[in-house]
C-alpha cells in the first residue's frame, strides 16, 4: 500500500469533487468548479494544488495559495481535504508539509487553514502548530418543504429585483457591490480588500458553479444596493456564496429581499437543499450581526461548523 502525493492533474477532477462531497457535505462541488479552481487562479495568488493517492486512488488533496487580494502582506491559504474512511494514515500531513513548503517558498509569513469543527480535526491542527482563531456554522435549509417568506406583492418606489444575467454586458457594478461588502462583512484578518476587477471577473464571475439565472441583484434608482451569490451542483443543491448590502442602503430589508428572490427561484429551479455559511466577525456590530441572522429567519438550521486557524511561517 503506497500513499503519493503529486501535483493536480485535469483528470483528477471528478476524483477531488467525490472526495470533497464525503468529506465536506454541507459544500458543493462539482469536477467543473474543481477544475477551475486552479486554471482560473490569478498568477499573484501562486497557487498550488496537490493529492495524496493510496494505491493510485485520490484520497487527499490540498489548494495552496497566497492570499494575494488582502492588503496584509504574506498571508496565505491551505487547507488538506481527506476522505472520512482513509484519515490517521498520513495523507494529511503530507500534504500540509508540501503545502507550507510551497508558501514559505513563495514568501508567505503565515498560512490560515480551516478544520471541520471535529476532536480529530482539531487535535490535527494542534499538533501541527495551529491555533484556533474562530468558529463558523454551515446551515442547510429543506427548500423543498420550507415555508418561504413571500414577495412582496409591490416593491418600493425605484427599487428593482434583477439576476445576475441582467449584467452580463457590464458586471462591474456587481463587482464593486461586491468588493465593499466583502471588505466591510468579511473577518478582518482574511477581508479580501484588495480584489481588482480583472481577478473578481476570473474568480468570481467566471466561476461554473456560479448560477447567474439564480443569483438576485436588488437595484435602487439603477444602482445595485443588495445581492445574493448562489452557486448550483445540477443535484438539487443552492449555495449562498455571498450575500451583501452596500453601506448606503443598509437598514431597509434589501438583503432580505435578495435572499427571499433567490431562494424563491431556486426551489423553482428544482432545487431542493439550500446551504450557507455563518462565520464570526473580529468585530460584532449591528450590521454584521443583521446580515448573520438572516439565515435562521428563513429557517437555516445547523449542520456543521469549522474552526478557522493561523500559524507563522518559519518558526518551526
Amino acid at each position: 500500500m503506497t500513499l503519493t502525493v503529486r501535483d493536480f492533474r485535469p483528470s483528477d477532477a471528478k476524483a477531488v469533487a467525490d472526495l470533497r462531497r464525503a468529506a465536506l457535505p454541507f459544500l458543493l462541488a462539482t469536477p467543473q468548479g474543481v477544475a477551475w479552481q486552479v486554471t482560473s487562479a490569478p498568477p499573484a495568488q501562486r497557487l498550488r494544488s496537490l493529492v495524496a493517492a493510496h494505491d493510485g486512488r485520490v484520497i487527499g488533496q490540498i489548494n495552496a495559495g497566497l492570499l494575494h487580494d488582502s492588503s496584509l502582506p504574506g498571508q496565505s491559504a491551505a487547507t488538506p481535504i481527506v476522505h472520512p474512511d482513509h484519515r490517521g494514515r498520513g495523507a494529511g500531513s503530507a500534504l500540509l508539509a508540501d503545502a507550507e513548503a510551497h508558501l514559505t517558498a513563495a514568501g508567505a509569513t503565515r498560512l490560515h487553514a480551516r478544520t471541520v469543527d471535529d476532536p480529530g480535526s482539531l487535535a490535527f491542527a494542534a499538533r501541527h502548530g495551529y491555533r484556533p482563531t474562530r468558529r463558523a456554522d454551515f446551515l442547510r435549509l429543506a427548500l423543498a418543504q420550507a415555508a418561504l417568506p413571500p414577495l412582496p406583492v409591490a416593491l418600493p418606489p425605484g427599487v428593482r429585483l434583477c439576476t445576475g444575467a441582467d449584467f452580463g454586458a457590464d458586471p462591474r457594478p456587481l463587482y464593486e457591490a461586491d468588493a465593499e461588502a466583502t471588505a466591510d462583512d468579511e473577518p478582518g484578518e482574511l477581508a479580501a480588500d484588495a480584489v481588482t476587477y480583472p481577478d473578481w471577473l476570473r474568480t468570481t464571475w467566471e466561476n461554473p458553479d456560479i448560477d447567474l439565472g439564480l443569483t438576485t441583484v436588488v437595484t435602487v434608482d439603477g444602482e445595485v444596493a443588495a445581492y445574493t451569490l448562489a452557486a448550483t451542483d445540477n443535484r438539487g443543491r443552492h449555495l449562498t456564496t455571498m450575500t451583501g448590502c452596500r453601506r448606503a442602503f443598509r437598514g431597509r430589508g434589501l438583503a432580505e429581499l435578495a435572499k427571499t428572490d433567490a431562494l424563491h427561484r431556486a426551489r423553482e429551479a428544482g432545487c431542493t437543499e439550500a446551504f450557507a455559511g455563518n462565520a464570526a466577525a473580529n468585530t460584532d456590530t449591528a450590521g454584521t450581526a443583521a446580515m448573520r441572522a438572516i439565515p435562521h429567519a428563513f429557517g437555516y438550521r445547523r449542520c456543521g461548523g469549522e474552526v478557522w486557524h493561523v500559524r507563522e511561517l518559519g518558526r518551526g
